[in-house]
């Protein structure tokens, strides 16, 4: 190893040995500031970096809402209300099972109610007047064959006039002006009835039909009571009308006392 002032260290021989000599003073400036360059350079472009827009990711997100949008409005028009279940058939009627009950009586909630309505009298007028009129006859008739059988029985009133059968009484009562008096106080009667039916019909007032709150002896005092009274109400009426009408038309035929049958 030899020393050289200009030259460095040297090692090993001039044969097979190697020689290293470091580097000048000027060299390892260079390299220094070579280094210190790269380091700024690299720390520049970094704080540079934090100032430049994310552009891409900010298209992205845009780009996606734009496209969700138009799924969240045709949302709603893939939604499709379900198709109303179809109508079944009609319920039938239980007076006529062979025929529909009338839409007017399913459902209406009256004592003797069996869909009996072959003609069709609900499709013209409001239930709650035929079942007004279906119950002032029926009560008329209950009153009519107990007259009627009663008079030909042989209880009648005193004079002249009741001395006749109960199928020649209309003509006798005419004959003395007595159906004026009749008609007279019938025509007050059904002039403040139909008041009560007025209001039932066309002012929604909440009375029954053929209800006028008569019952003194207190029958329908509890509503069991009430229900079975009027269901032996509507059936009597509808009982005393046929027998009414049986009645006259015997009474009509045989000229002959009650039970007016011939032989």
């Amino acid at each position: 190893m030899s020393l050289h002032p200009n030259e460095g260290f040297s090692f090993g021989n001039k044969r097979g040995g190697f020689l290293m000599s470091p580097p000048t003073p000027l060299s390892l400036l260079d390299a220094h500031d070579h280094r210190m360059n790269k380091l700024v350079l690299a720390l520049c472009l970094g704080a540079a970096s934090a100032f430049v827009p994310a552009s891409r990711p900010a298209m992205r997100t845009v780009r996606f809402a734009e496209e969700a949008a138009p799924a969240e409005e045709a949302a709603p028009a893939e939604v499709e209300e379900a198709p109303p279940a179809p109508a079944g058939p009609p319920p039938m009627s239980e007076a006529l099972p062979f025929l529909p009950c009338p839409p007017a009586l399913v459902g209406y909630d009256v004592a003797g109610n069996h869909g009996f309505d072959p003609v069709g009298f609900t499709d013209w007028f409001p239930r709650d007047w035929l079942r007004e009129a279906e119950l002032k006859h029926g009560r008329i008739c209950q009153l009519a064959v107990v007259g009627f059988a009663a008079t030909d029985l042989g209880l009648k009133l005193p004079g002249e006039i009741h001395q006749v059968s109960s199928i020649n009484a209309h003509d006798v009562a005419l004959s003395y002006g007595s159906m004026q008096q009749l008609i007279i106080w019938l025509s007050v009667f059904e002039i403040v009835s139909a008041i009560g039916v007025n209001q039932m019909i066309n002012e929604n007032s909440g009375r029954k039909p053929g209800d006028f709150s008569l019952d003194p002896l207190q029958f329908c005092s509890t509503p069991e009571k009430r229900a079975r009274m009027e269901l032996s109400e509507i059936v009597h009426c509808r009982l005393a009308m046929f027998a009414f009408s049986g009645m006259v038309t015997q009474a009509v035929l045989t000229q002959g006392p009650y039970p007016y049958m011939t032989f």
